[in-house]
């Protein structure tokens, strides 16, 4: 699914889509936040291998939400676009338009 996304991100370098969810720990699942611009998935709250054959996200991680963003962050004032939403409605490249943000 990632790769999909990374792929749909190549075409849309005006958004940003951040995925939230969990990964197993030790001590319980601990929430994750992702990033995904012009085709690049980064951690925002985990640190990841510089393998980029390797893949992102380990076994057992669940992405709970998904939302959409203009591109460039501004972290002192994101315009979010649309979501929260499941994380499957950015597979449809008309989510990225936006349309929906709010809802």
């Amino acid at each position: 699914m990632l790769a999909r996304l990374e792929e749909l991100s190549r075409q849309r370098p005006d958004r940003v889509l951040r995925l939230r969810g969990s990964l197993p720990g030790a001590e319980g699942p601990e929430a994750f936040e992702l990033l995904i611009y012009r085709g690049i998935s980064s951690s925002v709250s985990h640190p990841t291998a510089y393998d980029p054959d390797q893949p992102l996200l380990p076994e057992g991680a669940e992405l709970t939400g998904a939302e959409l963003l203009a591109a460039p962050l501004n972290p002192s004032a994101e315009q979010l676009l649309a979501g929260p939403y499941l994380v499957d409605k950015f597979l449809d490249p008309l989510a990225w338009d936006g349309a929906g943000a709010g809802a």
